[in-house]
């Protein structure tokens, strides 16, 4: 069998037909793009992936198959051999189309999942297409199963967060005293249109205390000499996000800055240290929370420790308080313990750690 005939996210689409029987499911409808990429390689924002339960002697009892307008039928032949692809007749629904093809298949349709984040216009339009099924969100098992990561998907993402470090230190370069935050966001932005796909997410500039708001929006503050910076930045790579913070400490900031700072960083260091298989996501998240509580500054720090990247730029797991999830091998959480004391300063420092 030639490679282009194998899916290389088949472990993946495995994993949810079992997961479909265990739940009783007749069939799951898969809306969203990067899930359906995670499933099957497929690029595609107008589509829907149609998948059955596996029976107890097949992984896959039914192949699954794919409903998507004329624009991507092309490419999805082209990059998915194995995967049957339907086309969208031009003014049907997808809810017409699904129970068309099913129909055809004769496939029950009792129990049906979905992802829980579609738009109420299209759950709307399923429940008037199927009258007598009942809806299961699935949508949280399909986040959970992206969690661990491929082989292919590390490497993609491991590249894409060093192409972020060169970036940053590319940018820094350009970077000039008297340049307002959007003038440094251009900067960044320009590197990772030249090297990279753009941005995984609007890169976040905090000249001096801005960097308070830890997600401040840049607006014409200007940078001034012996002010410290904050950048949040990600470039998007080859279909992958990666993440990252860093702060420009001046030479010569004050004791207060170079406190803050000093307990961030030992923050960050102990939980990148102390991240392993078997942990918690709550666990984790206390490692470094409890250094920077034993500095004075616990209620300071008022978000999670961290999140998953992968084809999103937010994906599970997620560093939090008493979260229960275990840490997995392949799993990707950012750590990026921080301190914001309104008014005068804000320090995050985030890097990407695997499992």
């Amino acid at each position: 069998m030639n490679d282009l005939d194998v899916n290389p996210r088949a472990e993946r689409l495995v994993a949810l037909s079992r997961l479909l029987r265990r739940r009783r499911l007749d069939f799951a409808l898969v809306f969203g793009e990067a899930n359906i990429r995670s499933l099957c390689d497929i690029v595609c924002d107008n589509g829907c992936l149609v998948v059955f339960p596996s029976s107890p002697r097949h992984d896959l009892s039914a192949q699954p198959f794919l409903i998507t307008d004329f624009r991507y039928v092309p490419m999805a032949h082209r990059v998915a051999p194995w995967l049957e692809t339907v086309e969208l007749k031009r003014g049907g629904t997808f809810a017409e189309a699904i129970k068309g093809q099913l129909k055809g298949r004769r496939v029950k349709s009792l129990r049906m999942g979905f992802e829980g984040a579609i738009s109420a216009a299209r759950y709307l339009q399923l429940q008037k297409t199927f009258p007598r099924t009942r809806l299961v969100d699935v949508g949280d098992d399909i986040l959970s199963l992206r969690a661990v990561k491929s082989v292919d998907e590390i490497t993609r993402i491991a590249a894409a967060e060093a192409l972020n470090d060169e970036i940053w230190s590319r940018s820094q370069k350009d970077f000039k005293f008297g340049m307002t935050e959007k003038d440094l966001q251009r900067v960044i932005r320009a590197w990772m249109n030249a090297l990279g796909d753009g941005e995984a997410f609007e890169t976040i500039v905090c000249a001096g205390a801005n960097a308070a708001e830890c997600h401040h929006v840049p607006d014409s503050t200007v940078w001034r000499k012996g002010e410290p910076l904050l950048v949040d930045m990600g470039v998007r790579l080859d279909g992958v996000c990666s993440d990252m913070t860093r702060c420009l400490k001046p030479r010569n900031a004050d004791a207060e800055y170079a406190k803050v700072y000093d307990v961030v960083l030992a923050a960050n260091r102990a939980a990148i240290a102390a991240a392993k298989p078997g942990m918690t996501a709550g666990a984790l998240d206390k490692v470094a929370r409890d250094i920077i509580a034993r500095a004075g500054y616990g209620k300071a720090f008022g978000h999670s420790l961290g999140h998953g990247v992968g084809y999103e730029i937010h994906e599970l797991p997620t560093a939090r308080p008493k979260d229960d999830t275990v840490l997995e091998p392949g799993m990707l959480v950012t750590i990026e313990p921080g301190i914001y004391l309104e008014g005068r300063l804000g320090v995050r420092i985030e890097d990407l750690v695997l499992i």
